[in-house]
């Protein structure tokens, strides 16, 4: 699992890199727009890629979970058969936030708090990156909303590592410095 914990975190700094990108000098306009996008969607692909991580590893290895549970961890339907719950090979996709509300509540025994900033934040970053994934009208993502973003989701996972983990996450301590340098 640390190698797919590396990729998710490589997704995140590339993420981070293309945000750098996009702030940098004589960036033009069309570059910028690019680098923006490229930033939002990789930050919630890295999102996704940690939270599979923290699912796949409690189906793996915690005994108290049911079958639905686990459906819900591995985002994949729950069947009746032979008068016993199984999981079935069939994919069932969640809400992104109620699978983080469920992995915190879950996995830690305790509701996440909805009032915390890191909440408010995520909810404006998962609006934003619909808006460019379903766009309806030409989305305003600029540089400011997309820090806002990549930052609510370092504080996501953060507050997933703690509640679950009872420790920090440890990328968190280099905010939306990347550390690549294409």
């Amino acid at each position: 699992m640390a190698e797919f914990d590396y990729f998710a975190d490589q997704l995140l700094g590339e993420a981070k890199r293309f945000l750098e990108k996009a702030s940098g000098d004589g960036t033009d306009a069309e570059s910028e727009a690019a680098y923006l996008h490229a930033a939002l969607m990789l930050s919630f692909c890295g999102l996704e890629a940690r939270m599979n991580s923290l699912s796949d590893d409690a189906a793996s290895f915690r005994s108290d979970l049911s079958a639905h549970d686990k459906g819900i961890l591995l985002e994949k339907e729950v069947r009746l058969e032979h008068g016993a719950f199984i999981v079935s090979p069939t994919t069932k996709i969640y809400r992104m936030e109620d699978r983080i509300a469920f992995l915190h509540l879950r996995l830690s025994g305790k509701a996440l708090d909805r009032d915390s900033v890191w909440w408010s934040e995520l909810s404006s970053a998962i609006k934003l990156r619909n808006d460019l994934t379903h766009p309806k009208a030409i989305p305003e993502i600029n540089v400011a909303k997309v820090e806002r973003a990549i930052k609510s989701i370092i504080d996501t996972i953060d507050a997933l590592s703690r509640a679950i983990y009872q420790k920090k996450y440890p990328a968190a301590s280099d905010g939306l410095v990347s550390r690549m340098s294409f």
